[in-house]
């Protein structure tokens, strides 16, 4: 299955989800980087004059414009993966220059399993949801600017970024404005000069937390306000930019420890409470 999704400033990344039980890919390249996650099973590449054995759990990093192929390990029963097609200036963002990466592939777990999770989220409430794609784009410059950084050759880009508490004040008061439809972490970046790498760097350094994060608890915020002016949370989430209920809810819990439904019992006047449930803490989720 092939997936589209936004990169915001119009850029867009090819995603690819597949299992292949006998498929053999015939010789061919690609314009941007691959970057995939074998999930399962046993892949065979021929790259760079070379046999590649791909086994569950590795990444791979193929070049852009090197020929390559794709094929079941022999007496396997095929394999699984993810894969992510990044352009070049993508993977350049946190390096001087363009990144090289010596080994195809990497035994790197923890870089996998969070590429998978940005797979999936990239792939899934990404295309309509703002705040899942604010917070896919977020992920995905951060984890290949950590797999350049951990994996490839080049020197890695300053990580200072001159006037960063200022630049960092500046992306929070427009998240704030912008809360249901915020810009994407390209359009900030556009903004403020910065690459998107720089823009986290800066961004986390200030604030204790990436913008994604920042801007769900500022919206978690906003929906106190109006439960406690008898909303109800189903109003809430879409007046405070949260894509339903549900989601609304997750975040809440996260930032609050109880349900919107919740706190809005605990917070509006209904006489007396009853005892031991007396403050947010106590209601109920």
């Amino acid at each position: 299955m092939w997936t589209r999704a936004p990169l915001g400033g119009g850029a867009t990344l090819d995603l690819l989800t597949a299992r292949f039980d006998r498929h053999r890919y015939a010789p061919h390249c690609h314009e941007e980087f691959t970057v995939g996650v074998c999930v399962a099973g046993r892949e065979i590449i021929d790259y760079r004059g070379g046999r590649l054995d791909v086994g569950a759990g590795a990444v791979v990093v193929l070049a852009p414009g090197e020929t390559h192929t794709g094929r079941p390990a022999p007496g396997d029963d095929g394999y699984a993966y993810r894969a992510i097609y990044p352009a070049p200036r993508l993977l350049a963002e946190a390096t001087r220059g363009l990144p090289h990466f010596r080994e195809a592939v990497v035994d790197d777990r923890e870089l996998a399993s969070a590429l998978y999770a940005a797979h999936t989220a990239l792939s899934g409430d990404a295309a309509t949801d703002s705040l899942a794609a604010f917070t896919a784009e977020s992920r995905l410059a951060w984890l290949l600017s950590t797999l350049a950084h951990r994996h490839g050759s080049a020197r890695p880009a300053p990580d200072a970024v001159p006037g960063a508490a200022a630049l960092a004040r500046a992306v929070r008061d427009r998240l704030a404005e912008d809360l249901r439809t915020p810009p994407s972490l390209a359009e900030l970046a556009a903004e403020t000069g910065l690459s998107r790498y720089q823009l986290l760097r800066a961004f986390r350094t200030t604030m204790g937390m990436p913008p994604y994060a920042w801007l769900a608890q500022h919206r978690v915020a906003r929906a106190r306000g109006l439960l406690e002016a008898g909303h109800r949370p189903a109003e809430v989430a879409g007046l405070v930019g949260f894509a339903d209920q549900a989601h609304l809810t997750r975040w809440f819990r996260r930032v609050t420890g109880v349900t919107p439904a919740a706190y809005r019992t605990s917070v509006r006047p209904a006489g007396p409470a009853p005892e031991g449930r007396n403050t947010v803490q106590d209601a109920t989720p």
